[in-house]
Formats: C-alpha cells, sequence, structure tokens
C-alpha cells in the first residue's frame, strides 16, 4: 500500500502566494518610495499603501504556515521511507527550498517592521510648540526627515490645518483595523494548529490500518495456500479411488469371459 506525497501539493501552494507576495512586496515598495521622495500623498493612495500594507502582512504570515507544514511533510517522508520511496539528495534539495522561502520572508517582514518602527521614532521626535528648536536641527527642517518619516512631519507641522484632524482620524481608524485583522489572524491561526493535530492524529490512524492490511493480507495469502494444498490432495484422492474401480471391473469382465470359454468348451 503506497501513499501520496504531499510535498509537492503544498510546495504549489507555497509558489503561487510567493509569486502573489512579490508583487504587493513592489506595489508597497514604490507606494513607500513616493511617500518617502515627499510627494504629496493624496487619500486614495494613503488607502491603497495601507491596504497592500495590510494584505503583504497576511500573505506573509499564510506562507509561514505553509512553510511549517512543508517541514511536516519532510517529517512523514523520513518516517516512511520504503513507501514513498525519497533519497537523501531530495530531502536535502526540499530542506533548501524551505531555507531559501524563509529568508526571502524574513526579508521582507525585516523591511516591513523597520518601516514601522521608524514612523513611531519619527513621531515620538515631534517637538512642542512651546520648546525652542535650533534652526540647524533635523526638527525644524521636517523636509530632511528620512526613513520614510516625511509624511509625518509634514502632518505635524501642519497641525493648524482643518485636514489635521481628519488625518488622524483616518489613520486611528486605520490601527484599529489592523489591530482587529491581527486578532483575526491569531484566531485563524490557532484553528490551523488544531487541524494540524487533527490531520496528525488521522495520518496516525492511516498508518496502523496500513499495516493492519499488510497483516490480512499475509493471513489471506496463507489460507489460500492452504487451500490449494488441500484442493490438491482431494484431487488425489478421487484420481486414486476412480483408478480402482476400473481395475474392478476389468477382474469382473475378465472372470465373466472366463465361465463363457468353459461353458463354450463343456458343452
Amino acid at each position: 500500500m503506497t501513499l501520496e506525497d504531499p510535498f509537492f501539493v503544498v510546495k504549489d501552494e507555497v509558489c503561487k502566494a510567493l509569486n502573489k507576495t512579490r508583487g504587493l512586496y513592489q506595489r508597497w515598495g514604490e507606494l513607500q518610495q513616493q511617500e518617502e521622495g515627499g510627494v504629496v500623498v493624496v487619500a486614495t493612495s494613503r488607502e491603497e499603501l495601507d491596504w497592500t500594507n495590510t494584505e503583504l502582512r497576511n500573505a506573509l504570515r499564510s506562507i509561514e504556515w505553509d512553510l511549517e507544514d512543508l517541514e511536516e511533510t519532510i517529517g512523514i517522508v523520513e518516517k516512511n521511507p520504503r513507501k514513498f520511496k525519497i533519497d537523501g539528495g531530495e530531502l536535502s534539495s526540499r530542506r533548501t527550498f524551505i531555507e531559501h522561502t524563509k529568508e526571502e520572508v524574513k526579508s521582507m517582514k525585516e523591511r516591513l517592521n523597520l518601516t514601522k518602527k521608524d514612523r513611531d521614532v519619527t513621531a515620538r521626535q515631534v517637538p512642542d510648540k512651546d520648546t525652542p528648536v535650533d534652526d540647524s536641527s533635523p526638527l525644524k527642517m521636517p523636509q530632511v526627515v528620512t526613513h520614510g518619516a516625511t509624511r509625518y512631519s509634514r502632518l505635524v507641522n501642519e497641525a493648524d490645518s482643518p485636514n489635521s484632524e481628519f488625518v488622524e482620524r483616518t489613520m486611528a481608524q486605520q490601527q484599529m483595523i489592523m489591530s482587529q485583522q491581527d486578532e483575526q489572524l491569531d484566531q485563524i491561526a490557532s484553528s490551523m494548529g488544531t487541524l494540524k493535530n487533527m490531520s496528525r492524529q488521522i495520518g496516525q490512524e492511516v498508518d496502523e490500518q496500513a499495516v493492519m492490511l499488510d497483516d490480512f493480507g499475509h493471513e489471506m495469502e496463507n489460507t489460500q495456500s492452504k487451500m490449494e494444498n488441500t484442493l490438491s490432495k482431494v484431487a488425489k484422492v478421487m484420481h486414486l479411488s476412480s483408478d480402482r474401480r476400473q481395475w474392478a471391473a476389468i477382474g469382473a469382465l475378465s472372470g465373466v469371459l472366463a465361465v463363457i470359454v468353459i461353458l463354450f468348451f463343456v458343452l
């Protein structure tokens, strides 16, 4: 009884998700460069940046879960090498694919986290209105702020503008939405863990049933062999009994023939 190698099924899903994530990452980088370059960002562009950021984080988490599944498939194959017929070179190639994908995902996540940290630091460095600032200080010149903080510095300098409150409310709503999405993702991760445990139990039961079927097959083979031996013996007995009847008939006919000959000569 053979089992289908589950590695390639999960690998195809990872490759598709990775290609989609690369497109999101490229678009996110373009929007981020526009913001860092001091380009005036309209509301639609800002919404697109936030949406792309959220989708990119979700995609990266999904890929990480799929990579965990791939590692589990390697463990399954290692436990059943005879059934899957996979050598050490193939296993090494699979581990290399997983490691390279992990490095790419890690690089994307570090870039996302770095940008988020820079924004938080810039927001904390905004001076009060009553605090004197030297003309040479970078806080006095928001157009020189680096690491994607240009937009946030510009919003601080325009605190007296009527649009600043709207922007702040919009940002707060976006942060709340992202927090809710993080909670939902945590719940999904918990559900995925439960499903993984169930799949492990099902896999163990399938292996046990496979062993039982193998034992049953051996018993059937032994029973069939015994039946064939018994039938062979019965055939031999039947053949012997038929031979005895033939000889008895020949003897009887010979006796009758002898009696007829004797009577013929006597009479």
